[in-house]
């Protein structure tokens, strides 16, 4: 996917695909990729923006590794400022959480997994593009500031030729089981395939939920493990305490027994 789009301070917006392609026990689909994220301080040393993404991530799920660096070499326009590394916990916390309520529970790592999105690049949430309405735009002309195109999350997060990139994947993968991570794997992959739309259908309680169902994909024989978004499992940001809660009784009662 070539021209995605431009970042804030002028960095390409690039797909972000597993890189390692050998075949892997398990197959994991996201929804769509985070981004590398920056704290602006003004040229009058107050922070305009506390983080914004600057960068693609350098490989799916990052885990925070190499901020530092990264945002330090993006060069921004004299006197408008500098970009530091935004906080920790605002760099990578997905892929933190991948490995930590996820592959780690099931006796996994990440060697033996193969990581995949819906949408492979990142895209403006709506707290991020109002930060820079009213921070970056508002300036930009003055300072010199790079225009930026940095797309919401698409409307159709999957069409037939992406899920054909997918499918594409999981034969090169060989995996034995997919982990969906959410509704929305569900929703616009997998229940092209039978499984259920959401979550929810598969039941919310503690002997339901994160259990294992058998799926055919493309002829391959696959377990279909539905479990929360990695937002749920490691309680980033606004979650459902209901379902962060049952994740975390799965983490520690039920994982470790079904592979």
């Amino acid at each position: 996917m070539s021209d995605i789009g431009t970042f804030p301070f002028g960095q390409p917006i690039k797909t972000v695909e597993q890189k390692d392609r050998a075949p892997k026990r398990v197959f994991v689909l996201g929804v769509y990729a985070s981004a590398v994220h920056a704290r602006w301080i003004g040229p009058d040393g107050e922070p305009r923006i506390r983080a914004v993404g600057v960068a693609s991530e350098p490989e799916i799920f990052w885990t925070g590794d190499g901020a530092e660096e990264i945002v330090s070499a993006i060069e921004i326009p004299e006197g408008a400022g500098k970009l530091v590394a935004a906080p920790k916990n605002l760099n990578g916390p997905s892929g933190r959480a991948l490995d930590d309520h996820f592959l780690k529970p099931l006796g996994l790592a990440r060697d033996d997994a193969w990581l995949c999105d819906l949408v492979p690049y990142s895209c403006i949430n709506d707290s991020q593009a109002e930060a820079l309405r009213t921070s970056y735009e508002l300036k930009a002309q003055e300072w010199g500031l790079p225009s930026f195109r940095w797309e919401p999350l698409p409307k159709v997060l999957a069409d037939e030729k992406r899920r054909s990139q997918i499918l594409k994947e999981i034969h090169e993968a060989q995996p034995e089981l997919l982990l969906t991570l959410g509704d929305l794997p569900l929703k616009w992959f997998t229940r092209h395939f039978g499984s259920e739309d959401s979550l929810g259908d598969y039941g919310r309680t503690g002997t339901a939920y994160g259990r294992l169902h058998k799926i055919e994909i493309d002829g391959q024989s696959l377990g279909l493990l539905p479990l929360v978004h990695p937002r749920q499992a490691a309680k980033l940001g606004g979650h459902s305490a209901g379902w962060s809660d049952l994740h975390g009784s799965w983490s520690n009662e039920v994982a470790s027994s079904l592979l």
